[in-house]
């Protein structure tokens, strides 16, 4: 029996109290994860320019053999493979251990690979969400937490926005079918009338400034809800 089974219910620690609703679960994908999370094609590109130098370099002085080259250059492609293929499992294993729940009520992030660890986040906990597209169809939610939550950086990631250590912002990250999710926690927040989500016009670019969700091409953000 593995830690998931204990779920009352997959990605809640406990039977929602009544009332509560499950609206959407899912899990982030796995490629996402490894290109936006584990950054498996900027190593890529890394290992491919250190081997282009290298044969450069060594043909250009004529210093070592070609039985010397090439045993160094397939090393090298070794540590490449060997690195990014560490990287994908790292990425295919949070995709399997991840789960976003989102009710009527709460978000709720279940993750970690050697650790099972939930987060709940209450609706009157979050001020504000973002959502940034891709062009696959996945994308990020960033959530903007009220206040100052005990929240760690490095407990959350990946599933944490970026580069905001001093006010983290948790994030479901590589959500398939980014928008329509986008949507129904929008929905969600405005039912439970508490600030809206927001929308990204751009795509694959920084998260904007917080406002609620809207079209791409829709010109001004709807107005927020007052908090309850």
């Amino acid at each position: 029996m593995n830690e998931y089974e204990i779920e009352p219910i997959p990605g809640l620690p406990e039977i929602p109290p009544a009332g509560e609703r499950i609206l959407w679960q899912g899990a982030p994908t796995w490629g996402t994860l490894a290109r936006r999370a584990f950054h498996v094609r900027k190593i890529i590109l890394y290992f491919t320019l250190i081997f282009l130098w290298y044969l450069a370099d060594k043909l250009w002085t004529g210093e070592e053999s070609l039985l010397s080259v090439g045993l160094l250059a397939g090393w090298l492609i070794f540590l490449a493979h060997l690195a990014v293929g560490l990287l994908v499992l790292l990425a295919w294993a949070n995709s399997r251990a991840t789960l976003y729940t989102i009710t009527n009520r709460r978000v709720v992030i279940r993750f970690g690979v050697a650790v099972s660890m939930t987060i709940n986040l209450p609706f009157s906990k979050i001020a504000a969400a973002g959502l940034r597209r891709y062009p696959d169809g996945t994308g990020d939610i960033p959530l903007s937490l009220t206040g100052r939550q005990p929240v760690s950086y490095l407990v959350l990631w990946p599933f944490v926005r970026p580069w905001h250590f001093s006010q983290v912002e948790p994030m479901l990250r590589g959500v398939p079918e980014a928008e329509r999710v986008a949507n129904i926690l929008s929905t969600a927040l405005r039912a439970a009338n508490v600030l809206p989500v927001s929308g990204d016009s751009q795509t694959a670019t920084a998260v904007s400034v917080p406002t609620p969700v809207h079209g791409e091409n829709s010109p001004t953000p709807a107005p927020a809800a007052s908090a309850s």
